[in-house]
C-alpha cells in the first residue's frame, strides 16, 4: 500500500488591519470642529436675528470719515509690529527694507489667521523670508520668539492697565512673572551666547541620558551659538520694540473704537472698550478656528454689552471692525505673500 503524500500547508498569512492615516484624522477633526462652528453660528443667527437686523441697518451708511480712520489705525498698526520685527533684527545687524518687512508682516498675519494650524506656516514664512533679509538661522528663530513674547507682554500690560483703570483688582503676580522672564529669557540668552561653556555640562548630562558620546551634537550648538552671539538687544533698541509692540494692541484698539464712530453712535469709555478688546484677544489664542471666528466675535459682543453697549449697537461695530481687521487687512495679507512667493521664484530662477 502506498502511502498518500500530504503537500504541506502554507501558514496562513495574517494581514495588519488597515490604520487610518493621520492626515484623515487631522481633517476629519477640522471638519468636526469647523461644523461645530457652524452649528454655534447658527444657532446664534436664530436667536439673535432681530438684534442682526437693526445692526445691518446700522452698517448701511457708515460715516465715511470715521470710516477711513478706522482702517488707518488697522494699516498703522500692523506697520507698528512690522518695525518692531525690523527693530529686532536690525540688533542683529540685519538691515532689510522697511517694506520687504512690512510685506512679510501682513502676510505672516494672514497666514496665521486663515489657515488651519496657521501658527507653523506662519512661523515658517517668518523663517524663510528673514533668511533671505541675511540673517542666520540662529538670529531668526531669535527675532520670531522674542517678537511673540514681547507681543504677548504688551497684550498682558495692556489688560492690566485696563483692569486698574476700571477701578478692578489686577493680578500684578503674573504680568511681574511674565515681565521677569521675558527679561530673563533675553539676558540668559546672551549670556550662553558669549560663554558657550556653560552648555558643555547640561549637553554631556544629556548624551549620558540617550547613551551617546558626551560631545555628541557639541559643534551644531556651536555653530548656533557662535550665530546668536551676533543678536545684541541694547535697552534703547529693546525700549522702542517694547513700545512698538504696545503701539500695534493700542491701534488695534483703536480700530474698534473709531467704529463706534463710523456708524454713529457715541463711543463708549476709552477703558470699556479695551477691556472687551482684550478679552476677546485672549480668547482668540485658545481657539483651533481660523482667524478665531465666532470666538474673538462672540467675545467683544459680550464684553461691549457688558460695558454698557446695547445689543444691536455691539454687534454692529464687532462685524464693522471684524470687515476691517479681518477682511481687509488679511485680504492685503495674501497680496503681501503672493509678491513674496513671486520675488522667492524669481530668485531661485537666477
Amino acid at each position: 500500500m502506498i502511502p498518500t503524500l500530504q503537500r504541506p500547508t502554507a501558514p496562513a498569512i495574517v494581514l495588519p488591519e488597515p490604520r487610518t492615516p493621520s492626515w484623515v484624522r487631522r481633517n476629519a477633526l477640522r471638519l468636526a470642529a469647523v461644523a461645530a462652528v457652524l452649528v454655534l453660528v447658527t444657532v446664534e443667527l436664530v436667536l439673535g436675528w432681530s438684534s442682526l437686523t437693526d445692526a445691518l441697518h446700522q452698517l448701511r451708511r457708515p460715516h465715511p470719515g470715521w470710516l477711513l480712520l478706522a482702517v488707518a489705525a488697522e494699516i498703522v498698526s500692523m506697520n507698528a509690529y512690522a518695525r518692531m520685527q525690523r527693530h529686532l533684527l536690525r540688533s542683529a545687524g540685519v538691515r532689510p527694507p522697511m517694506i520687504d518687512n512690512v510685506h512679510l508682516a501682513y502676510a505672516a498675519h494672514s497666514l496665521n489667521e486663515t489657515l488651519p494650524g496657521g501658527p507653523a506656516f506662519s512661523t515658517r514664512l517668518n523663517f524663510q523670508q528673514m533668511r533671505r533679509f541675511g540673517a542666520t538661522p540662529a538670529v531668526a528663530s531669535w527675532v520670531i520668539a522674542l517678537s511673540g513674547i514681547l507681543s504677548a507682554c504688551a497684550l498682558a500690560v495692556i489688560t492690566v492697565a485696563g483692569a486698574l483703570a476700571a477701578g478692578g483688582d489686577a493680578d500684578w503676580r503674573h504680568l511681574v512673572g511674565l515681565l521677569t522672564a521675558t527679561i530673563l529669557l533675553i539676558a540668559g540668552a546672551r549670556r550662553i551666547a558669549r560663554r558657550p561653556a556653560l552648555f558643555h555640562g547640561p549637553l554631556a548630562a544629556v548624551n549620558r541620558l540617550r547613551h551617546r558620546p558626551a560631545d555628541h551634537g557639541h559643534d551644531r550648538i556651536q555653530d548656533f551659538l557662535t550665530q546668536l552671539r551676533a543678536a545684541r538687544l541694547r535697552p534703547a533698541r529693546g525700549l522702542a520694540a517694547a513700545l512698538l509692540a504696545l503701539l500695534n494692541w493700542l491701534l488695534d484698539a483703536a480700530g474698534l473704537w473709531l467704529c463706534f464712530l463710523a456708524i454713529g453712535e457715541p463711543a463708549p469709555g476709552i477703558t470699556a472698550t479695551l477691556l472687551a478688546f482684550c478679552a476677546a484677544m485672549a480668547a482668540g489664542t485658545v481657539t483651533i478656528v481660523p482667524g478665531g471666528l465666532g470666538i474673538i466675535d462672540s467675545a467683544l459682543i459680550l464684553g461691549l454689552i457688558t460695558g454698557g453697549v446695547g445689543a444691536p449697537v455691539a454687534v454692529a461695530v464687532v462685524v464693522l471692525y471684524r470687515l476691517i481687521s479681518f477682511g481687509f487687512i488679511i485680504g492685503l495679507g495674501w497680496l503681501s505673500w503672493l509678491r513674496l512667493r513671486h520675488r522667492s521664484t524669481q530668485a531661485a530662477q537666477l
